[in-house]
């Protein structure tokens, strides 16, 4: 990943964790390193642990944001998390995999936010 694309992705998940915050979503943890990629943001909603794939765009180039999680980048997502879990079994057993989608054309103007939930159902 080039050095702008991993700015703009730092500055997505800052945004996506405070999107989720304002909404109620407990933070547990960012940039969580598993064997099978990363996880960008662990959350809790009530009991439910959310793991949460934020993808930030500056342009719609190549589609939206949530084009990217292709079905392989799925199965990382899904990979990571159930490792993640069995590391951690003081955590809810019940989760879920969200999307936050950043669209930021403009610097000046607010990012367009998307969150689809429970993308893997």
């Amino acid at each position: 990943m080039s050095g702008h694309n991993q700015t703009l992705g730092r500055w997505g998940e800052t945004r996506a964790a405070q999107y989720l915050q304002a909404r109620g979503y407990r933070i547990l943890g960012r940039n969580l390193r598993t064997p099978y990629g990363e996880i960008d943001i662990l959350a809790q909603q009530d009991l439910q642990l959310v793991f949460v794939e934020v993808k930030t765009r500056h342009t719609r180039t190549y589609g939206p944001p949530e084009v990217a999680i292709t079905p392989r980048k799925q199965a990382h997502i899904v990979a990571a998390a159930e490792h993640y879990l069995q590391e951690h079994p003081e955590l809810p057993a019940i989760w879920r995999v969200d999307v936050v989608a950043i669209y930021r054309p403009n610097r000046d103007l607010p990012p367009e936010i998307t969150h689809f939930e429970n993308v893997l159902s």
